[in-house]
């Protein structure tokens, strides 16, 4: 997959893609003084991969007739900017309820289906969805059930034992004694691209963090900006996704600060929790 191209795919599974291995220049601790350099120009493998193959099973969002002549649509096709009003935060407060530890009970509105998708991107493209067990709760909490079973089996041949131990992982998706595998995101803002009140397209815009902090890890920890779009239903009281994509930015120009050392990495992700987002 090229840079800056977004994936969707509606036909079988087409392959896992490659993954780069950055070796450290000197010996030692590879995150020491190192600088980070421009964006990457891709997603980690676990993101490309899990993107095309969660997507084997989607209901392509344009299909769906009756849809586009809602009056809550909120597409534009004049390309104005967007009030300031558009892009606050709404203050509604988070959903209190979660399943399988995912946020859900979220409202029936925009700003449900915005809050929806958001909590969804942070596991979506998380270390979770490389574990088994925890993959199966993600899948059946995040996706309509119509989907799930398919879902499953494409993303269990996916994450098999051969593709995770390119990742320095086991088959349970855990990185090797002294090592600690890394794919966090932070959703920036989100964005309604089409509403129905039964269906919403929501692009979250995102940045994140992928690697393995370790002293005799090959590919550290970096960051990246992509953005998420996802295809949720409202279905079963809920809004639950048809499907996802992803493409790369919009990314600012990359900071100078100097890079935090291995057990540095490791401790705050261990340290600092995540959050439960709303719109």
């Amino acid at each position: 997959m090229s840079s800056g191209d977004e994936h969707e795919t509606s036909g079988g599974y087409g392959g896992t893609g490659q993954t780069r291995t950055r070796y450290p220049q000197n010996a030692g601790d590879v995150y020491g003084g190192a600088r980070r350099g421009g964006r990457s120009s891709s997603r980690s493998l676990v993101t490309v991969v899990g993107v095309v193959v969660l997507l084997i099973a989607a209901i392509a969002f344009a299909n769906r007739g009756g849809n586009d002549s809602s009056a809550n649509d909120t597409t534009t096709s004049n390309g104005s900017k967007p009030d300031a009003a558009s892009t606050a935060a709404s203050g509604t407060k988070p959903v209190e309820a979660k399943a399988g530890g995912i946020p859900a009970g979220f409202a029936h509105d925009q700003q449900g289906a915005q809050s929806a998708a958001t909590n969804y991107a942070t596991v979506l493209v998380s270390a979770d969805i490389l574990k088994p067990t925890r993959r199966t709760e993600i899948v059946r909490q995040v996706f309509a059930a119509d989907k799930q079973s398919a879902l499953e089996n494409s993303l269990d041949q996916a994450y098999s034992k051969e593709f995770l131990s390119k990742l320095g992982l086991d088959g349970n998706g855990e990185a090797s004694a002294g090592n600690t595998y890394i794919s966090r995101t932070v959703p920036i803002g989100t964005k309604v691209s089409n509403y129905s009140g039964t269906a919403a397209a929501v692009e979250v815009w995102c940045t994140g963090l992928y690697g393995t902090a370790g002293t005799v890890s090959t590919n550290p920890v970096t960051s990246d900006w992509f953005t998420l779009t996802l295809h949720l239903r409202w279905t079963d009281g809920d809004w639950k996704a048809d499907s996802f994509s992803q493409k790369d930015g919009p990314a600012p120009v990359p900071s100078d600060n100097k890079a935090s050392t291995a057990d540095e990495m490791a401790k705050a992700v261990q340290e600092y929790g995540g959050f439960t987002y709303a719109r």
